[in-house]
């Protein structure tokens, strides 16, 4: 594990491990930063990196709006009556 802060405020640390992926053995990494924006506001990150890439959390990152409720219940009878879906017979 590498954990540092440096004088004006960052703080981060980072592990990797190997992970098992298929047959295969990958490698990752997991790990945090923070810092204060110039604006004065705490910005926290946790993270993972592995086969599907780097997957960053935090409150201030953007995320997509959730999915209307008209869209979720079609979706839903969709997957409830495949019988329905003649697009490839």
């Amino acid at each position: 594990m590498v954990t540092y802060e440096t004088e004006n405020g960052i703080a981060a640390q980072e592990q990797g491990f190997q992970k098992q992926i298929g047959n295969e053995l990958g490698t990752a990494a997991q790990g945090s930063f923070q810092y204060t924006s110039p604006e004065g506001i705490p910005i926290a990150v946790s993270y993972i990196a592995d086969e599907n890439g780097f997957q960053p959390q935090g409150a201030h990152l953007p995320t997509p709006p959730p999915i209307p409720p008209a869209i979720l219940r079609a979706l839903e009878y969709n997957a409830a009556h495949p019988e329905l879906d003649t697009r490839f017979a």
